[in-house]
């Protein structure tokens, strides 16, 4: 009869979901083996401050590391770096490596993130289009921003905004393309986009809403950007963000159920036994709302990895947290909690021009989200409240004479 010792886990992918899975399996008592593989040749690293003070030049590459080299070393865990999995035979239990090795597991955890949308127009393809999703991207976007006086930024998501609020920094001008209305589209309620747009410009960015991009110019090097419309804006680089594409192809040759991420249930599993799915590659039904997401943040990685750990151990798993994310830019601290799509009405407290607020996003009567601009006393009580009906306390929530501490029962 097989010990837990005798075990063997690997996981595909040493992004933030792999990287904090390995450590939790060890911090919740795994005594098996791990095997962490990634196609990338650093540790697991934190992605975020790489659009921000990675890209500035304010902290070192080892300030990024989720653990150093000699964590992985003391806890026995194994790392197969600048190596990727190219295939998965889930009835053998075996996946096999570009550089030729294979690896048994008893479960597999499939961690493979997102790549960035690539851009398919003339010119997408020269020497100084940049793209961020890894340490690579950065290091090129670095050196081109060194070299750069002028940025067209294509996409106004995060990525964009906070690439911009770098670049603006930095001294470099900036100008952004967005193809529909407004910033944070999907993703935003339209007062915190009109804020943050208000915001950029005073700070010097140039934007351009509802602009196709349909040429990059130049030679060997983006010298510019021009719109279906005709008009041209020059430019020393070109940064696109425009969204992020799950990377499925190892699950979909696998035979794995994908639908916009590799499908999973609230505990990660796939429908192939001992197979699981974590952060920005899974697509999980979360059970504070009657739907699936695929979810791109930090806090989603961690909490879909130690749902894994504890369900790998037998450790019993923490209640569901609400989806919650963040982004800096400029002095600007973003935190946002819940999801908007059942919104339909909104309270702000504080005041938005000030640049201190939070917005408290409603369906109907329960609150269903909160957007917080360097707020976060009000951030914290939201998550404390999102699901709530607060029907008598929805207009006092303005009211910032009123103790946040009243509305959390």
């Amino acid at each position: 009869m097989n010990t837990q010792s005798d075990k063997n886990i690997v996981i595909v992918g040493a992004g933030h979901a792999g990287g904090s899975l390995a450590a939790f399996l060890r911090q919740y008592g795994y005594q098996g083996r791990i095997t962490l593989i990634g196609d990338e040749a650093s540790v697991p690293y934190h992605r975020p401050p790489l659009s921000k003070a990675w890209l500035k030049g304010e902290i070192a590459l080892e300030a990024l590391y989720l653990k150093p080299q000699t964590f992985y070393d003391s806890q026995n865990i194994e790392l197969v770096l600048g190596n990727r999995v190219v295939t998965l035979d889930p009835k053998e239990k075996v996946v096999y490596l570009s550089g030729g090795e294979s690896r048994d597991y008893d479960e597999l955890v499939i961690a493979t993130g997102a790549n960035s949308r690539r851009l398919n127009i003339p010119g997408s393809d020269l020497g100084n289009v940049f793209y961020l999703r890894n340490l690579e991207d950065a290091k090129k976007l670095a050196e081109g921003l060194r070299v750069c006086s002028r940025l067209a930024v294509i996409g106004g998501g995060y990525i964009g905004l906070e690439c911009a609020a770098t670049a603006r920094a930095m001294g470099i001008e900036v100008t952004l393309f967005e193809r529909t209305p407004r910033a944070l589209e999907r993703v935003a309620s339209e007062p915190l986009s009109a804020f943050l747009t208000r915001y950029h410009a005073t700070k010097g960015v140039e934007f351009c809403f509802e602009a196709s991009v349909a040429e990059i110019l130049g030679a060997d090097r983006a010298s510019g950007i021009r719109l279906t419309d005709g008009r041209v804006f020059q430019c020393d680089a070109v940064l696109v963000g425009v969204g992020a594409v799950p990377n499925t192809e190892l699950a979909v040759a696998a035979g794995l159920e994908c639908s916009n991420g590799i499908v999973v249930d609230e505990d990660c599993r796939t429908a192939l036994p001992s197979v699981f799915a974590i952060g920005d590659v899974a697509m999980r039904p979360h059970p504070l709302f009657q739907r699936n997401f695929r979810i791109e943040s930090v806090p989603s990685a961690m909490e879909q990895a130690k749902r894994v750990a504890s369900y790998l151990t037998g450790k019993a798993a923490s209640a569901a947290e609400q989806p919650w994310f963040w982004s800096d830019q400029y002095d600007l601290k973003l935190q946002m909690v819940g999801l908007l799509g059942d919104a339909n009405q909104h309270v702000v407290r504080g005041d938005i021009e000030s640049g201190k607020f939070c917005i408290f996003h409603f369906s109907d009567d329960r609150l269903v989200a909160a957007e917080a601009i360097n707020a976060s006393p009000e951030f914290f009580a939201a998550k404390k409240l999102i699901g709530v009906e607060l029907a008598e306390d929805k207009a006092r929530l303005s009211d910032m004479s009123v103790p946040l501490n009243e509305f959390i029962k």
